[in-house]
């Protein structure tokens, strides 16, 4: 297999509880390199849009107030690409299953994750679930530039009339 890139988000109720570090301590053992990392507030846009492929179940509202931090009222995630060997299977088996009760008590989910009396799984992080899905969620997250070096293929551009915030 070769190296590939991954998608990983502590969520909302991992960075309340103050998880991070335990969190990326059981990811380093996957041996893979970091090569983006940022906190980020997410917007419900964002958060529709990564959940996109979900948006017909019936817990998706919850799912995006989740994802934005409303359920904890702390709207911080942390997210991260992960590169390596097999990096996407590396992450998904120390994440564990989405279902926390399913996942095994050695996995991220299964020391951390718990299930809602609504039914929502609140299992602490996201793990890319595929390459296709990986690179969706990377481009969805990350600006080239936000990334060591170049994943994926990208054109150079000139945006007239942009207003943005600068430093003092």
């Amino acid at each position: 297999m070769s190296n590939q890139a991954t998608l990983v988000i502590i969520k909302p109720d991992g960075l309340k509880k103050s998880l991070t570090g335990n969190i990326l301590t059981r990811l380093s053992e996957t041996k893979l390199k970091i090569i983006a990392a940022k906190i980020v507030k997410v917007s419900k846009e964002l958060a529709e849009k990564h959940y996109a492929h979900l948006k017909d179940k019936p817990f998706f509202l919850e799912l995006i107030k989740y994802i934005t931090g409303e359920l904890h009222q702390d709207n911080r995630v942390m997210v991260l690409i992960y590169w390596g060997e097999n990096a996407i299977s590396k992450v998904k088996d120390i994440a564990g299953a989405t279902n926390p009760e399913e996942a095994q008590p050695t996995t991220i989910r299964g020391a951390y994750g718990r299930i809602l009396t609504s039914g929502l799984y609140e299992n602490v992080i996201h793990a890319s679930s595929s390459e296709t899905e990986a690179e969706r969620e990377i481009k969805l997250w990350f600006n080239p530039q936000e990334i060591v070096f170049p994943l994926y293929p990208v054109e150079k551009v000139t945006l007239n009339n942009v207003e943005m915030e600068v430093w003092k």
